[in-house]
């Protein structure tokens, strides 16, 4: 059975963790409990990114969370789609430039979706589905 759940979220500072906790109660009702801590994480890095390099202070920010067969997938849309997410090297005393390494080895497959406005970015977990 496939779920959606969607959210938009003020591009504040305080939406990132109310939108990391979210994620992660989710998949806990859903039945994924063992994925709730990556889900969370994930959650909080696409929407702290859509917050840093794609927010408008007039426009929300949207955290889309889908569980269907064969993943749980994160989607954050930003209004901002001439700034596209690319990993960088960040030097050891770096405060930022880890967010999307870390997305990379959590997720199995991420990515970003031009919009009409905007972009989405994306980021699956496999999950396991009960025999």
């Amino acid at each position: 059975m496939e779920r959606r759940d969607v959210r938009n979220y003020p591009p504040r500072q305080d939406s990132v963790p109310t939108a990391r906790r979210r994620a992660a109660w989710l998949a806990v009702a859903w039945g994924q409990p063992d994925l709730a801590a990556d889900a969370a994480l994930l959650t909080s890095e696409l929407t702290t990114n859509a917050l840093l390099h794609g927010s408008l202070w007039d426009r929300y920010l949207r955290v889309e969370v889908q569980r269907t067969g064969a993943v749980l997938r994160i989607e954050v849309t930003d209004p901002k789609g001439e700034r596209r997410p690319e990993p960088r090297a960040a030097a050891d005393d770096d405060q930022f430039g880890r967010g999307l390494h870390i997305v990379d080895a959590l997720s199995k497959r991420w990515g970003s979706t031009d919009r009409v406005v905007g972009k989405t970015v994306c980021a699956e977990l496999p999950r396991k589905v009960p025999r």
